[in-house]
């Protein structure tokens, strides 16, 4: 299958609902990439990013174009206008998604982690397991595609890629990035873009302000990763933020199932190591805010040790 009969699996929603789709996410990875007015929006980074063809993604880009948030320059592609102001708290559709999550895309990702699925499996196979058709294979395979965790192969086939399944795992995956995220603070050209700054701070303070009591789990976990890759692409270098990110997405997936009442004093507190980050950055001070973030995920690894 072709990245553009993806769609038959966005059910229910049309044919134009890719795109539409699409459009959403490109802004969100200009935001957290830290790309300001006038960043070159490449048809075919872009393809890959998403795992798309580049029809949905010109019809997209041509989408934000109506907009005016993107502008096309003739024999040179499409350009970022600018990017709209992003609500504080959690959108209503996405946040109630990630709470209630695709109950399909949750079963696929259990199954992986107890390690009931073959590493190397058919979406014949996977629609025989689950009692699904194809087509409604798509939209939980595609996620999961998006995440890092599967990978088309050749033909018909899916691969499964590695997950911090175990406890000594996870705990490498967190001595990774406190090797990583600190050492990207200190790049030379190292700029946090404003707009992302103020971003940031919004999505912070809201978690503070009650956003941990009332949003869903997933997505207060997914407002401290956005924060944390948001830091590690203001590098401005690809294979820092590319390895942060895959190890965030193995990192959430596994979190997904620890159960138990949120730790507010945690929460308080690990919002409030960000927000003394994200000062420090601001004030040019690097060196510290490096420290801080080290330190910050030090003490992270020790609680969820216990």
């Amino acid at each position: 299958m072709g990245p553009d009969e993806a769609r038959g699996g966005e059910e229910g929603r049309g044919r134009d609902a890719l795109p539409d789709r699409l459009a959403t996410e490109i802004l969100q990875h200009a935001r957290h990439a830290g790309l300001g007015p006038g960043a070159h929006l490449r048809e075919q980074a872009l393809a890959e990013a998403f795992r798309v063809s580049r029809t949905p993604i010109r019809q997209a880009l041509e989408m934000l174009a109506a907009q005016d948030l993107v502008e096309r320059h003739r024999h040179r592609g499409f350009f970022l206008k600018a990017l709209p102001t992003e609500p504080a708290g959690p959108a209503p559709g996405a946040a109630a998604a990630e709470a209630g999550e695709d109950p399909l895309y949750a079963r696929i990702a259990e199954d992986h982690l107890d390690e009931r699925l073959p590493a190397r499996v058919t979406e014949s196979e996977l629609a025989r397991r689950y009692g699904v058709t194809r087509t409604r294979l798509q939209r939980p395979l595609a996620r999961l595609a998006r995440e890092g965790l599967l990978e088309r192969l050749p033909g018909q086939g899916w691969e499964f890629l590695p997950v911090l399944r175990s406890p000594e795992a996870y705990e490498q995956g967190y001595r990774f990035r406190a090797l990583i995220e600190p050492a990207a603070l200190m790049e030379a050209g190292y700029a946090l873009a404003p707009e992302t700054a103020a971003h940031l701070r919004a999505r912070l303070r809201a978690v503070l302000d009650g956003g941990w009591k009332t949003w869903p789990r997933t997505e207060v976990q997914r407002t401290g990763a956005e924060f944390h890759e948001a830091i590690v692409a203001a590098s401005g270098n690809p294979f820092l933020l590319e390895s942060i990110r895959r190890v965030n997405r193995m990192r959430l997936l596994l979190e997904r199932r620890i159960s138990g009442a949120t730790d507010r004093e945690r929460l308080i507190r690990t919002n409030e190591d960000h927000l003394r980050i994200l000062d420090m950055i601001e004030a040019g001070d690097r060196e510290g805010a490096s420290h801080v973030l080290r330190a910050h995920l030090w003490q992270e690894l020790r609680v969820k040790r216990c």
